[in-house]
């Protein structure tokens, strides 16, 4: 038997503004803000950093102002 899969945070990086709640929200903390391609320096977006660790809660979702995360489920291993 198989465990059921559970969905994660996609998080659009068009739509996300950087703005912390969803970093603030999560209870596992496996989300954080970091700063988009080769550049040191410039606007910050959520990215999910710790998938095994996220549990499929949706408070970020939930509380996304801009709708930027939407919880997908992940593919079978």
């Amino acid at each position: 038997m198989t465990a059921p899969r559970k969905a994660l945070p996609a998080i659009d990086p068009q739509r996300c503004t950087g703005c912390g709640w969803c970093v603030g929200v999560c209870p596992p903390h496996v989300l954080s803000l970091q700063v988009q391609g080769p550049e040191r320096f410039g606007p910050k977006r959520s990215v999910l950093h710790d998938a095994p660790g996220c549990t499929g809660c949706a408070l970020c979702a939930l509380r996304c102002p801009f709708d930027a995360i939407r919880m997908v489920r992940n593919s079978p291993q």
